[in-house]
Formats: C-alpha cells, structure tokens, sequence
C-alpha cells in the first residue's frame, strides 16, 4: 500500500488550483516554505487541507495516527464508511508502490494523467494525518490489491465541507493514473 508520495508543486500551484475550484486557500501565520519533495514517507510532516470556516486551511501534519504497538496508521479502509469528521485533502503530484519480493523491490510512480496535481482523501487526529484506501482501480490493480482514494478536483470542495455532503469515494476509472517504472 501506499508508503510513499510526491509533492513537488509550489505554494502558488496550489494557490491556483484551489482558486480556479473558487475555495480559498490560506494558512496561519506567514505563507509556508513548501520545497519540492519527491520522497514523503510515513512520520514525515508534510502538508494537507483541511476544511474550517468556508475555506481550506494549509496545515503541516505528521504522517500516520500513532497506535500503541508497532508501525503508525499510515492507511485507512474507507469501504463502507462515512467520515462525518476529521477529512482533509492531502496534495500530490505523484505516490510510489512496490511490486516483487526481493529487495530491491520495483518502484513504479503513478501520476495523474489530467495534470500535475492531485488530492488524496485523508483524514486528521490532532497535529497527525493518514490515507484512505479502497478496493484498486484499473490502473492499479496490476500492481497492488489495493489504491489511497483519490479524489476527483469536484469533489475538493465537499470532502473538506459539511458531514452530510461527504462525496462518494473509491477507485479511479481506467485511465486516471499514468505509471512509469523508477527501478
């Protein structure tokens, strides 16, 4: 599953994109310092959106809920659920996964095919965050049995607003993600 993503898209992409979709994009404080990262891996900070107040709010959160024993939560099943509370959008522009069973394994990236970036459903607990997964779409499956949620840029809007209009969410149509082999 997915243990590692990309971000490499600069604070006004993100800015841009948010405003074509007509949500206001803000943070608290002075404007982030996000850099290129083409590596993001679980316990990480990293940056998500969340919705508060009519706008989306760009926060840095760790990567994965803490649990007793062993690794963190850095993936969630989403099938069959609703999340009234706690979504975010994680942004991105590519994730990794791994096939075979020696190691070095072959890393494979998937980006989006209708552009550079793209948002991960996720949900937050307190200064952390993880990934929704579902059952894999067409471009994945080869690869993996399962895919984080990825959501359609019309559906930004009410991941991060009311309960009650929490999109639907699932696998991607054949076609969305584009896969090239890294090793």
């Amino acid at each position: 599953m997915c243990n590692e993503y990309r971000l490499e898209r600069s604070l006004d992409e993100l800015l841009q994109e948010f405003s074509q979709l007509r949500i206001p994009l803000e943070w608290e404080g002075g404007a982030p310092n996000l850099e290129p990262r083409v590596s993001i891996r679980p316990t990480d900070r990293a940056p998500v959106i969340v919705g508060q107040d009519g706008a989306a709010v760009l926060k840095q959160l760790a990567w994965g809920f803490p649990r007793p024993k062993g690794g963190p939560v850095i993936n969630f099943r989403s099938e069959g659920r609703q999340f009234p509370n706690g979504r975010c959008l994680i942004p991105a522009d590519g994730f990794y996964e791994f096939t075979g069973t020696k190691s070095p394994k072959s890393k494979w990236l998937f980006e989006g095919a209708e552009g550079p970036l793209f948002a991960i459903a996720g949900l937050i607990r307190e200064d952390r965050f993880t990934m929704l997964t579902c059952a894999p779409g067409p471009d994945i499956a080869p690869y993996h049995d399962r895919q984080i949620v990825i959501l359609p840029k019309k559906d930004w809007a009410a991941w991060l607003g009311p309960p009650e209009e929490q999109p639907p969410i699932g696998p991607l149509p054949a076609g969305s993600l584009t896969v090239t082999q890294v090793r």
